[in-house]
């Protein structure tokens, strides 16, 4: 199950799937037709020659030149994606592509050219006059032309969806909202504190103490996601404990700990290539993260599209303070979420301890690097500190506001040492006064 849903993921992000299903469709449609064509009466065309009039010749020369027309305007999609693909991996991040190739736009824009040009082909192979006799499909060839005519309005369309989507703007609003549904998804909308009940506590403590047989990795990769379910029955069924070396996210090599086992006041597990494979199983690695059990990635986008326009080779400080404030409103969604605890228990005995991202971490991870990239701009520091208390309204667990205040802290010393007057001291100063009281535990 984990693979196949590995397999949707990389499959719905690919520009190949959807436009595969529009050939096939386009090919159905052509038989479709020519099929009705060839069992209706075309008594009734005559009545109408501009639109059924074409004889065989002009059918095969009308859509020989939509075919032909089509094959060019798709080589051109094809060189304004790549094109764009290059263009947003130098100037904002790698990491975004995966949201271009998955874009459905994209994809059934090319499909329909794609598809065009092959229903094309297909009804041209059905065209018979002269000594071959006469056949001319004359809804088919209608429909070839309502195509093509058609086919204008989705060039201008994908020529200003690619117009729009490579704004700064666009991109980290996309991946914002692929984040938020993630965030949504992860984490249950409940309020509480992360540390758990005092039982589980004394149950790690126990599981501390055992000893740990490691589990090699078959494959190198990212973890992309992981079935819990299933590697909790299958530590029931060792009656052992499973414990993850790595999170989501996390990089694992080939032939490194991915997990490790232990039992209880028993015999270490046989560790055999059978159950290996099985424990592997329950991991999918690929050659990138992605975002469907790693919210984390999300902000990770965002932050190296904030990272690069502060370089000093872009120097953007426009786009940085986008990017700060959308991350600002995806952790305020995460300071009032339930986190989930690392562990997973059957009885009394704890029987999963998992790598859990915690709230801390997600703050460090969208600010500490924007932080030290920013040296000397006022802008960006005022505007990380309206994002604290933003994120602040919602954060009422003690720790959670403590990591706020911790950060507000890091920005004031930073503007205090990087600032080149009094002038932007005082307002991240001022700035500060009024975010504290809404961080104070």
């Amino acid at each position: 199950m984990n693979r196949l849903r590995a397999l949707g993921q990389n499959v719905n992000a690919s520009l190949w799937f959807v436009p595969t299903l529009m050939v096939a469709a386009a090919i159905g449609l052509a038989f479709a037709l020519v099929f009705l064509d060839a069992g209706m009466s075309h008594d009734w065309m005559p009545d109408y020659p501009l639109l059924f009039g074409a004889g065989s010749d002009g059918a095969r020369g009308m859509l020989t030149a939509i075919a032909g027309s089509m094959v060019t305007v798709a080589a051109l999609i094809f060189s304004l994606t790549l094109s764009t693909l290059a263009q947003v991996s130098s100037q904002y991040t790698s990491r975004v592509l995966r949201n271009f190739m998955a874009d459905r736009a994209n994809q059934l824009v090319l499909g329909f050219f794609v598809g065009i040009f092959v229903y094309c082909l297909i009804v041209l192979r059905t065209i018979r006059g002269g000594d071959e006799g006469q056949f001319i499909p004359s809804l088919a060839v209608f429909m070839g032309l309502v195509l093509a005519l058609v086919s204008i309005g989705v060039l201008i369309f994908f020529i200003h969806h690619m117009a729009t989507a490579i704004q700064a703007s666009t991109i980290i609003r996309h991946a914002t909202e692929e984040t938020h549904k993630a965030i949504g998804r992860l984490f249950p909308k409940e309020v509480g504190a992360e540390a758990g009940p005092e039982q589980a506590q004394e149950l790690l403590r126990q599981a501390g103490e055992l000893r740990w047989q490691p589990v090699p990795a078959l494959a190198t990769g990212y973890v992309q996601s992981l079935d819990e379910e299933e590697l909790l029955t299958l530590a029931r069924r060792l009656k052992a404990v499973v414990r993850l070396e790595h999170g989501i996210g996390g990089f694992v090599a080939r032939g490194a700990g991915l997990v490790s086992l232990a039992r209880y006041e028993q015999a270490p597990v046989a560790l055999t290539d059978e159950l290996t494979r099985q424990l592997n199983a329950c991991f999918s690695l690929g050659s990138q993260r992605t975002i469907e059990q790693d919210a984390g990635f999300g902000l990770r986008q965002i932050v190296d599209i904030a990272l690069k326009a502060l370089s000093p080779g872009i120097n953007d400080t426009t786009t940085a303070i986008i990017g700060i404030d959308h991350l600002g409103a995806l952790l305020a969604q995460l300071a009032d979420r339930r986190f989930e605890h690392p562990w997973r228990t059957d009885h009394d005995r704890v029987r999963i301890i998992a790598i859990r991202p915690t709230f801390a971490k997600y703050v460090a991870t969208a600010f500490d690097q924007i932080r030290l990239s920013a040296d000397g701009n006022a802008a960006v520091y005022l505007r990380l500190l309206s994002a604290l208390s933003t994120i602040g309204q919602r954060a009422h667990v003690p720790e959670r506001r403590q990591s706020l205040r911790q950060q507000a802290d890091l920005i004031a010393e930073a503007a205090q040492r990087t600032l080149p007057t009094d002038y932007e001291r005082e307002q991240v100063r001022q700035r500060l006064e009024e975010v504290l009281p809404g961080l104070t535990t």
